[in-house]
C-alpha cells in the first residue's frame, strides 16, 4: 500500500464530529479564545485569531456545559495552517495526549 493510500485509509478510520464549540488555546502564557469546528480521536480543526506556526505545541481546553463532566484537555501540535483575510487562522491540530 502506498503512503497516500494509507493516509487516505487512516483518515477514513476516524469519524469527525462537527461540533462548532468555544475552546481556549494556551501556548505558554498566551491564551486565545477560538472555535473548534470538528473533532476526531486524532485531531481537530480550529478557527482562531492567532499567529501560530506548523510544529507549535498548544494546549486545548474544551469546556463542558454539564457540571458533572470535566471537559476535555489536550496537548496538540499544529499540523496545518491556513490564513484568512480577516487575520484569523484555520488550524489543523494533531492530538498528542488527552487528560
Amino acid at each position: 500500500m502506498t503512503q497516500s493510500n494509507r493516509d487516505y485509509s487512516e483518515k477514513r478510520d476516524f469519524i469527525r464530529m462537527q461540533i462548532e464549540t468555544a475552546i481556549t488555546l494556551t501556548q505558554g502564557r498566551h491564551h486565545h479564545e477560538a472555535t473548534c469546528l470538528d473533532l476526531s480521536s486524532t485531531g481537530m480543526q480550529v478557527l482562531a485569531a492567532t499567529s501560530l506556526q506548523m510544529g507549535d505545541k498548544v494546549r486545548v481546553h474544551i469546556r463542558s456545559e454539564h457540571p458533572e463532566l470535566k471537559g476535555l484537555e489536550a496537548e496538540t501540535e499544529v499540523v496545518r495552517v491556513a490564513e484568512h483575510e480577516d487575520g484569523r487562522q484555520s488550524l489543523g491540530l494533531a492530538i498528542l495526549s488527552m487528560s
